[in-house]
């Protein structure tokens, strides 16, 4: 899989060791929670294991977002191939102080046009709680439309493809 990207605004490079706190404010994040789930990231040493965690899996990308102006970290894309779908799923979460820049779709347009056209992963897929409009709306700009709902551990998750 592509380790870095370069849009206009933003550089995409696969989460590190280095990027810790990054990753520890962003877990602990009130959308994080609500919407994706508690990892148990407290300190600097849960960082470093949730990270080694993601490194470590053969199915599992995450992309630091940064603003290429600055190098400030502000988000992630995930692309996870999870047991329970066909599909690779894409995903992405922002520190909320920046929301509402554009910066999500950036990112995610970007690694779409690089899983469907050069990586050849098609049709990409994505989970979202129902009431997480903010993901709904992206997910419909990205060109992804609601296929049907599916149980995840008890869970009713609304699935979107590019199919």
């Amino acid at each position: 899989m592509q380790t870095s990207f370069t849009t206009n605004r933003l550089q995409l490079g696969i989460v590190k060791i280095e990027d810790y706190a990054f990753v520890s404010a962003l877990v602990n994040t009130r959308g994080w929670l609500e919407f994706i789930g508690d990892r148990n990231v407290n300190n600097k040493e849960d960082a470093i294991a949730y990270i080694n965690k993601i490194l470590a899996a053969p199915n599992i990308y995450y992309w630091v977002i940064r603003v290429k102006e600055s190098g400030t970290p502000v988000g992630i894309i995930s692309f996870i191939k999870r047991d329970y779908l066909t599909f690779y799923d894409i995903g992405f979460a922002l520190l909320p102080e920046y929301s509402g820049f554009g910066y999500a779709y950036e990112a995610a347009k970007e690694v779409l046009l690089f899983a469907n056209n050069v990586a050849k992963h098609h049709p990409i897929v994505a989970t979202t709680l129902s009431n997480n409009i903010s993901s709904i709306k992206l997910l419909t700009k990205l060109g992804l439309h609601f296929e049907k709902e599916i149980l995840v551990e008890d869970e009713t998750l609304q699935l979107y493809s590019n199919y």
